[in-house]
């Protein structure tokens, strides 16, 4: 298996859909699906916060979550856990800075997909002679989901960042609204939880932000 491209990268990140069960309304394997057929083009398996799933039970629900993406061609990108994501073969992992080392985990995962959080420009630098394959850089606007969140970035850092050559993807409270304010930055696309975990009819939500990023 050879590392994504860079062309690929960006196409995937457009929609990137993140959540676990303690985001989910309903059950998250409902909510994938139905955003899946609303037209997400990335998901990240994020088993956090209060009330999460841990050990078998953390593991069967990824394993499912994941044989939906398969089954409907969607990368599937485990949040933190190498193990798991090594276990079950995902397709990529996500790490934050209080995680581990970027360049300790792309020797792990060999040529699978590498997110990495970042809030300066210092970081990207690092992360990016690490072999990250795309930066998720936030939070972008105020957000609740996220309680050990860092401070509020906006959309500067996107900005700076833009002549690194690594596709972006932005994250925090971002919304079918405010989604172009994300892209017009530099971001190849955004990355969101509630925004369509937490909608009425998560298939119109999924629909309604790619409307605004495919534009």
């Amino acid at each position: 298996m050879a590392r994504i491209s860079t062309g690929e990268m960006r196409a995937l990140l457009k929609v990137y859909f993140i959540a676990g069960s303690p985001n989910c309304l309903q059950d998250p394997r409902i909510v994938l699906e139905e955003a899946i057929r609303g037209g997400i083009t990335l998901f990240q398996y994020r088993e956090k916060g209060s009330n999460c799933l841990e050990g078998t039970e953390k593991r069967a629900l990824g394993k499912e979550l994941q044989r939906i993406c398969k089954d409907n061609g969607i990368p599937f990108i485990v949040n933190d856990d190498i193990q798991m994501a090594l276990e079950l073969d995902a397709d990529g992992v996500h790490i934050g800075q209080e995680d581990e080392d970027a360049q300790e985990v792309r020797k792990k995962i060999g040529d699978k997909i590498l997110g990495v959080s970042m809030h300066c420009v210092k970081e990207a630098e690092k992360a990016k002679l690490a072999g990250a394959d795309y930066f998720g850089v936030g939070p972008i606007f105020p957000t609740e989901t996220k309680k050990d969140t860092r401070a509020v970035q906006g959309t500067a850092l996107i900005e700076e960042l833009k002549d690194f050559e690594i596709p972006i993807v932005g994250i925090g409270a971002i919304t079918a609204e405010n989604a172009s304010l994300v892209m017009e930055a530099g971001a190849v696309g955004v990355s969101v939880i509630t925004a369509i975990s937490h909608a009425d009819d998560v298939r119109e939500a999924a629909a309604k932000l790619r409307g605004r990023i495919f534009r």
